[in-house]
């Protein structure tokens, strides 16, 4: 399996955004470190995420950058991704594994020990842990986990813990040594006046 970056960013689709041109800016300051996830909205039809995922894909390989495409397994292995990540209402872990097979990174959502330790057992190789914080980049999440939640769930489990939901530099440090291994971010990145720097801010705490 690849090794996976600490800093995750999951591409805001939404009317408006710019993901590419974010992701064309945040690549040359987190090169390896970058794990972008394609995430289109749910009327998204398979081809728009097919060519978003192509495109992330051959913009992520000079960097050494990894592709995952949350959902959309198929699509994971139409663009030949690193691997893709399952949410709750998505494919169970199990069968998402046997989907993506053995040597795809496969993260799963998980806010609490129990379900935690049960998508490692199915097999995810990392996994996605919030919301720690209020955001709202999407509609529909339950309540905040915060530290604490992070906190129990890194203690239940091997593998890298990835913190999501209203992640900012500045509560980096705080999620860090609550256990989280890195972050993922939406608005932090897409929201940004400078997607660079704001990357650099982002790996500059992930670092410490």
């Amino acid at each position: 399996m690849p090794s996976l970056g600490r800093l995750h960013l999951i591409t805001d689709t939404r009317p408006g955004r710019d993901p590419l041109g974010v992701l064309r800016a945040a690549l040359p300051v987190a090169r390896a470190e970058l794990v972008v996830q394609v995430r289109v909205e749910d009327d998204a039809t398979d081809r728009e995420a097919y060519e978003l995922a192509r495109q992330v894909v051959a913009l992520c390989r000079p960097y050494g950058a990894s592709c995952l495409v949350n959902d959309r397994l198929h699509v994971a292995l139409a663009v030949d991704a690193a691997g893709g990540h399952v949410g709750a209402d998505d494919l169970p872990v199990g069968a998402a594994r046997r989907v993506l097979g053995a040597g795809a990174v496969l993260g799963a959502t998980a806010r609490e020990p129990v379900a935690a330790a049960e998508a490692v057992a199915a097999g995810a190789s990392y996994l996605g842990v919030g919301p720690c914080h209020a955001t709202t980049t999407k509609t529909g999440l339950p309540d905040p986990i915060g530290l604490e939640g992070v906190r129990a769930v890194a203690a239940a489990v091997a593998v890298p813990v990835i913190a999501i939901g209203g992640v900012t530099a500045a509560a980096v440090p705080a999620l860090r040594a609550a256990g989280a291994y890195g972050v993922a971010v939406v608005g932090a990145l897409s929201q940004a006046g400078d997607p660079a720097r704001a990357a650099a801010e982002l790996l500059g705490a992930l670092a410490c």
